[in-house]
This record gives structure tokens, C-alpha cells and sequence, in this order.
């Protein structure tokens, strides 16, 4: 870490700071294709990302993507706590400079649960940072033939990164969307669509099983945008409704988890859908 840090912008402008260091990223990634603006929809993205097999794990290192939670903006604050200090609510910090974070509070979009962070060697992987596209998922499927720079951006590249619950994110581990989705079915579109963002920006390929997972998600959300960045969640609008019947009279149902206004206690089957009914 470095031990020169300029000053951190307040939260509220976190979402500003993401999309930056997401431009940052893409031109550190070199020679990779520019992903597609939010006007593009993810299934269109889709059909242009190869259909291929699976390439051997052969020769995969962790370390072939670079320092675990390396500094690749040179804000003098690592990975895990950029996107910590980008989805959590409510932090404080481990001492007077505002980047290594003590506690927050997590609306985890994987599982609809709201989960509270404490920094500490027993509680810190309660929160974890999720590979959307997993490292050893992009090796067999295209990063061998990028560089290790690029391997490097893809590792640190928020839109490629989420906080979620720790046990949901190791049940996940190299899963693509054929053999692992969120739990809250509320977030699956936002999920793949992302999944096929990232693939999209390094130039990796799908499987067909995976192609088809994605595509059978998608065409229960048409028009679902290939985002470009992750907002920050503590630029989301605050949202509060007592029970369904104010969501309905509101206009609002059905809710999903990760958006304003969700919360557990509304979703009683727990699939990600609230106030559906």
C-alpha cells in the first residue's frame, strides 16, 4: 500500500469514483475490446461473445492475475476495500484515513440478506469479494492469451467485483451461469449481465451450456442494459416501505433484491422477489 494517500472522496461521491476507476482499468487492460455502453442490451452483447469449449485449467495460478488485491488505481487503497467502501452502508474506518474499513452494513444483492461486516480474523470473511467472472472461469476460457497486465485489470475491475455473503461466495467458487446462480432470483439478470460485460471488455468466450444459462435468464428481462460500472450503494435512494401493501399502492411492486426499497422482511419465500403477489 502506498504510504502517500490523498484525500478520499466523501461517500456520496463513490459512484463517480467507481466509473473512473473503471475507465482507469479498461485502459490498463491495453489491446481489449471496448465493452458496450448501458444503450447496448446484454442479450445483444451476448450473440457477439464466441461460443467455445472449455480450455484446460492447465498451468493456473492465482498469481497469473496479479497481487491479491493489488492497488491498480494508486489511490493508496487496496481492492477489497475500494469495493468494500463501493457496497457497503454505514462504515467506519480502522483509524483516521478513510480507506481500510472497521464495520458497515451489507444489503448482499446474491442472497437478499442484510449482513453486518466487522473487521477481525473470525469475522472479516463474512464479507467477501466476489469474482463475478470467476479467475479460474476466465482462464480456461480465453486469459491465457492475455497479458499479465491485462489478467491484472480483470482481477481488480469493479464491475468484474461484488461483496457478498462469505459462505454463498465459496459455495460459487469457479461456477459460470450453467452451474451457479445467485439465490435471489431478483438479481440473476443484473448477475449475467454483467458476467457478459466483463467477458465482453477482456475478450473471453462462453461455453454453450453457458450461453444458453445466460440467454434463458436474460428472456425473462428483456432489455436488460451491459453495464458499464457498479454504482455505489450508498448513492442508491433510500427507500422504506412498512409492508406490500404500501409497495403495490406505490407502484413499486414487484421489488428485487440489491434495489430500493427491498428488504428481507418483505420477501417471505426468500427467492430475491418481493411483494410479488
Amino acid at each position: 500500500m502506498s504510504t502517500s494517500l490523498p484525500t478520499t472522496p466523501a461517500s456520496g461521491t463513490r459512484w463517480a469514483a467507481a466509473v473512473v476507476l473503471s475507465a482507469l482499468l479498461a485502459l490498463f487492460a491495453g489491446n481489449l475490446p471496448a465493452v458496450a455502453a448501458d444503450t447496448t442490451t446484454a442479450s445483444d452483447l451476448l450473440e457477439t461473445l464466441p461460443v467455445k469449449g472449455r480450455a484446460p485449467k492447465t498451468g493456473y495460478e492465482r498469481s497469473l492475475f496479479g497481487p491479491t488485491w493489488a492497488d491498480v488505481d494508486q489511490n493508496g487503497c487496496d481492492t477489497r476495500n475500494d469495493i468494500l467502501n463501493r457496497d457497503l452502508t454505514d462504515i467506519t474506518y480502522v483509524n483516521s484515513v478513510p480507506c481500510t474499513v472497521k464495520t458497515g452494513v451489507l444489503a448482499d444483492p446474491y442472497t437478499g440478506t442484510v449482513i453486518d461486516f466487522i473487521r477481525g480474523t473470525t469475522t472479516s470473511s463474512a464479507v467477501q469479494i466476489d469474482h463475478v467472472v470467476a479467475l479460474s472461469d476466465a482462464w480456461q476460457k480465453g486469459a491465457q492469451q492475455l497479458t499479465t497486465e491485462q489478467r491484472t485489470a480483470f482481477a481488480n475491475d469493479p464491475l468484474n467485483l461484488q461483496a457478498t455473503d462469505g459462505p454463498t461466495n465459496q459455495q460459487k467458487g469457479d461456477g459460470d451461469a450453467a452451474t451457479w446462480l445467485p439465490p435471489a432470483k431478483g438479481f440473476r439478470c443484473e448477475y449475467v449481465a454483467r458476467q457478459v460485460s466483463v467477458k465482453a471488455r477482456y475478450g473471453l468466450w462462453v461455453t454453450q451450456a453457458e450461453h444458453d444459462a445466460i440467454a434463458g435468464i436474460l428472456a425473462g428481462c428483456p432489455g436488460q442494459p451491459a453495464p458499464t460500472y457498479v454504482v455505489a450503494a450508498s448513492s442508491t435512494t433510500v427507500v422504506y416501505y412498512a409492508n406490500c401493501t404500501e409497495v403495490v399502492a406505490a407502484g413499486a411492486a414487484p421489488l428485487y433484491a440489491g434495489t430500493a426499497g427491498y428488504r428481507s422482511g418483505l420477501d417471505g419465500d426468500g427467492d430475491g422477489v418481493a411483494c410479488e403477489g
